[in-house]
């Protein structure tokens, strides 16, 4: 796609530029750029491909994609204010940073929101997921498909977590979102926001006691090195989309978007798969180290002291509370 300076060109102007550059390419054949910060082999990487490949067979060749991997066009930040825009035209991207962008996909941010993965999957392939992409479509962002992050869980390098009381005066890293320190002072522990990087030394020197994260991260990040115990919680189980700017998407014909559609929710299901391999990989590997591990049998007492973060979100955001409704009460 050709790229427009947000200088010259905004609001209904640049709409009406990215819907007229590609309507001039479908006579030939329309090329979608797209980002992925992930590096080569890695199951969103693998998908993305297997998505550039779909949509060119669906298509016929009108639409095809080339994916920009490792975050070789910008940070997450900026990528997903490029595809907004249109100076890029689909990414794949986490929604933690899109909640700010559009109130709707925050939502998945809320502790606990979702019961475990395969409950996740249900809400987004369905009426949830629907109502979080329109949302998020009317800031420019269109999720045509859902990919997995994995489910985040506690470690530390203290004690073994079974307990909301076991997390208390714990000093514990996380995200840089008001939800994610609020769940961790309802606990009784103490949030740190830092950067991931940040993280491993902070552990190895007692800055912080614990975060939280996923199998591969925990891995992958050498974490369970000096945080070597693991206490899945799953408190937070936060998705990814393959995201297109709205307007590109609009522009195209009823039968290549339905085949854009398509090629992304194939790729998702390769995604999940692979996804899953790895999250396994991951776990046996920190597990083979000596890693203390603990399943968490009750989950209901962390639940129960989230309710004061539900209530602080919700009063801010009131017409978020039927998509939260409808998300709780998905089977």
């Amino acid at each position: 796609m050709k790229l427009y300076s947000t200088k010259t060109l905004t609001g209904g102007a640049l709409a009406a530029a990215v819907a007229v550059s590609f309507s001039a390419m479908t006579a030939q054949a329309a090329e979608l750029r797209a980002w992925n910060i992930h590096p080569d082999g890695y199951p969103n990487t693998v998908a993305l491909d297997k998505f550039a490949e779909l949509v060119a067979a669906k298509t016929d060749g009108r639409v095809t994609v080339k994916n920009f991997h490792g975050g070789v066009l910008g940070s997450q930040p900026d990528a997903i204010e490029q595809v907004r825009i249109g100076a890029l035209d689909v990414g794949n991207f986490n929604l933690g940073p899109i909640g700010p962008i559009a109130p709707e996909a925050n939502v998945v941010s809320l502790p606990f929101i979702f019961k475990d993965m395969a409950h996740m999957h249900r809400v987004l392939d369905g009426e949830g997921g629907q109502k979080i992409s329109d949302g998020m479509a009317a800031k420019g962002l269109m999720a045509l498909a859902w990919y997995d992050s994995g489910a985040r869980s506690f470690y530390n390098s203290v004690k073994p977590i079974n307990t909301p009381e076991d997390v208390a005066g714990l000093k514990v890293r996380v995200m840089n979102n008001d939800l994610y320190s609020g769940m961790i002072e309802q606990l009784g522990g103490n949030p740190t926001p830092m950067a991931f990087s940040e993280v491993y030394q902070s552990l190895s020197t007692g800055v912080v006691d614990g975060a939280e994260n996923n199998w591969p991260s925990y891995e992958s990040t050498g974490h369970f090195e000096v945080a070597g115990y693991y206490s899945l919680s799953q408190h937070l189980i936060i998705p990814e989309c393959v995201c297109i700017n709205t307007d590109v998407f609009n522009a195209m014909s009823a039968d290549d978007q339905a085949a854009v559609k398509a090629a992304a929710v194939e790729s998702a299901e390769l995604q999940r798969g692979l996804w899953a391999e790895r999250a396994e990989a991951s776990r046996a590997k920190v597990l083979e180290s000596g890693v203390t591990f603990n399943e968490i049998a009750d989950k209901a007492p962390f639940q129960d002291a989230m309710v004061p973060v539900y209530e602080t979100y919700l009063a801010a955001n009131p017409d978020l509370v039927p998509l939260v409704d409808l998300i709780k009460n998905t089977d």
